[in-house]
């Protein structure tokens, strides 16, 4: 059906046009446009169209042995699936809503009129240490707003939670056995404060996700809707995930989840199809009645409880704005078992009798909207088929298709620029290429394990919490999965030298050869990459940049200073005239704003810059969490930056150390 290109030169030609083609809509057009989205997506949905086209029509085989044909119509399968969820992708982005003004107008009309419906705080805990709890706890506990009451849920029944909370005037609440998971413990809690404070809404949080003090007045007034049972806003996290980490790219990356919560859960959101992410949402008790509680069928009750409160006829509205802070999963296998988590959750509930796939009530876009969600996870296989299938071809002499690297750089390059182009722009530069095959590169495989198992017994496992807190100061090499990637990176490597050194090598490399060469290279980067991720870099407790004017005391006078960072434990300051006699001194106190004296030792530093240990009384260390979690302060990209990426990779592949 399609003619081969006849030369080099007439291919990069069009190729060339085509990168220029789309730097110009990225300059020209604007995402907030609805025809300027529809223009965009027409073109980048059409390339791809013609790819498939070209896939089906000229790259599988017509004939050939069972094995010949059968590993190209696997690969195709699998390749399909990801374009079908891509092309969803484009159409649920083609619309997108806003709901701050709406939120603008509710929060002028209840503060004219004074009445703010009480709400109960539901903070989930299950084994998080103090260091983790108290933040949202304590944040909690300073939200500008009133009635509320703060209950912590202690699924793990510590003494030492109890006496936090008795000491900082929060509820607690416990049960007798972990039933049902989160949705037992949060039904357990509907059922304890229904019989004290009944308050009509609730607020809930995970026990790592302070909320900013502007939370619930921002989200109150969009429950003035009937249909609207949920008001979800996005997870901000105020720490690298460990591929941002691990690769040094913290600030040129942004995390792997903004695409979702800023992109994706706005335009969902406009279909009428946003769904409750689990932690920092507010939700109608009576709502929550009506459907019986928190749905407890699937690990993932946040999913479920928003397509089960559709069926009612319920929505969720979502609130993209940044009202809560989280800590992010720190290791990479907390990192991986929590995305694959969310994998068997959507399974589960796609299998519910009363799901949106098999269960009645539910609207065709409904529907439509789930499945892209779940072709989200069924595309991970491809994934893992795309990076072993040059060695198949090399050491088997089976290709995944057939096809030239001229032919590819005429359908396949062509697409690939166009969706590159797309998400970048549609994202307002939240994604990048690379990074974000990256991501995908390293949670593949198991999430490609868990798809299969679930298939098998998609029921009946326990929910297990992401490990968060802990001592992280030393480095860590999960060689299980280093092992993995980098048998990976050693095969594409084995294959490119067994294209050259194989007794059955013709002594010239054909087109289909190369094309399998340059893919080798592709995968052989990749899995390097992920390689390096599985070394992952020692952590101390974020800091956050103040810039603001002091003094310290030390030797019975004082030093003017500026605190440049501050967490809960550490301080460095840059003292503006002579400093020599910090080096000497034993004793100091801190002023810092806000919170006055507190008491320091020296840790180091050089130059004018000293760093101290933070030694703070009970009441000033909490007033200090408080002050640090409840600004808007991060150390998160929050757009993409592909020279500080790419900078950043350097550096750690060839271990060079972070300035």
């Amino acid at each position: 059906m399609f003619e081969a290109p006849s030369d080099v030169v007439t291919v990069l030609i069009f190729d060339l046009g085509v990168i220029l083609g789309f730097y110009l809509l990225c300059l020209l057009l604007k995402p907030e446009r609805m025809l300027d989205r529809i223009l965009f997506s027409t073109v980048t949905a059409g390339l791809i169209v013609i790819y498939t086209i070209w896939r089906w029509t000229d790259t599988l085989p017509e004939a050939g042995t069972a094995v010949e044909r059968l590993w190209p119509t696997i690969f195709f399968a699998c390749e399909f699936i990801a374009i079908l969820y891509t092309l969803l992708s484009i159409m649920i982005l083609l619309r997108r809503i806003d709901r701050s003004p709406e939120a603008d107008v509710a929060l002028e009309l209840r503060n004219s009129l004074n009445r703010w419906p009480a709400v109960d705080i539901f903070i989930c805990t299950y084994n998080e240490p103090i260091e983790v709890l108290e933040k949202s706890i304590l944040l909690a506990l300073a939200i500008d707003y009133e009635p509320k009451t703060v209950w912590v849920l202690d699924d793990t029944r510590r003494p030492w939670v109890e006496q936090l909370c008795a000491e900082v005037d929060a509820r607690y609440l416990k049960r007798a056995n972990n039933h049902g998971a989160k949705a037992g413990n949060l039904n357990n809690a509907l059922r304890a404060t229904s019989l004290e404070t009944d308050a009509p809404l609730i607020l809930v949080l995970d026990a790592d996700f302070a909320p900013q003090p502007n939370i619930l007045k921002r989200m109150v007034g969009l429950l003035h809707d009937p249909q609207a049972a949920v008001v979800q806003t996005p997870q901000f996290f105020y720490n690298a995930d460990p591929i941002q980490h691990n690769l040094m790219v913290q600030r040129s990356w942004v995390d792997d989840q903004r695409i979702f919560f800023d992109v994706f859960q706005p335009a969902k959101d406009a279909w009428g199809c946003a769904f409750c992410v689990g932690t920092s949402f507010l939700v109608r008790r009576d709502r929550l009645e009506l459907i019986g509680g928190f749905p407890d069928e699937a690990i993932c009750e946040d999913l479920n409880l928003s397509y089960t409160l559709m069926r009612k006829g319920y929505r969720t509205h979502w609130l993209n704005e940044r009202l809560s802070v989280g800590l992010s999963a720190e290791g990479l296998p907390e990192y991986i078992s929590q995305r694959m988590r969310w994998c068997l959750g959507t399974v589960q509930v796609a299998l519910l009798k009363d799901g949106p796939i098999f269960g009645t009530g539910y609207s065709f876009i409904q529907r439509l909207q789930f499945v892209h969600g779940l072709l989200n996870w069924f595309c991970k296989p491809f994934i893992v088929l795309m990076l072993i299938a040059p060695a198949i071809y090399w050491f088997v002499g089976l290709p995944a298709f057939e096809a030239d690297y001229l032919t590819f750089l005429r359908y396949g390059l062509p697409a690939l620029i166009s969706l590159w182009a797309y998400n970048g722009w549609v994202s307002r530069a939240r994604t990048l290429p690379i990074f974000m095959e990256v991501t995908h590169t390293i949670t593949a495989l198991a999430i490609t394990v868990t798809l299969v198992s679930a298939m098998i017994r998609p029921f009946g496992r326990p929910f297990k919490v992401t490990d968060k807190g802990g001592d992280r100061s030393l480095m860590v090499v999960r060689w299980k999965m280093a092992a993995v990637f980098g048998s990976m990176t050693l095969l594409s490597a084995t294959s490119v030298v067994w294209a050259y050194i194989s007794p059955y090598s013709s002594s010239e490399i054909s087109p289909i050869d190369f094309f399998n060469l340059l893919w080798a290279g592709f995968s052989m980067f990749m899995t390097f990459v992920a390689f390096l991720i599985c070394f992952e870099l020692p952590r101390e407790e974020e800091r956050f940049v103040i810039e603001a004017g002091s003094f310290i005391w030390h030797d019975g006078r004082f030093s003017a200073c500026t605190i440049i960072d501050l967490s809960t434990r550490r301080a460095r300051l840059r003292f503006d005239g002579e400093s020599d006699g910090i080096k000497t001194a034993i004793r100091f106190r801190i002023l810092i704003p806000d919170i006055g004296w507190v008491a320091a030792s020296a840790r180091g530093g050089a130059g004018d810059i000293r760093e101290f240990v933070l030694h703070p009384e009970p009441n000033e260390h909490r007033q200090l969490v408080v002050q640090l979690f409840s600004g808007p302060r991060t150390n998160i990209a929050a757009t993409a930056d592909i020279n500080g990426a790419f900078s950043g990779l350097y550096r750690r592949a060839f271990g060079i150390r972070q300035s």
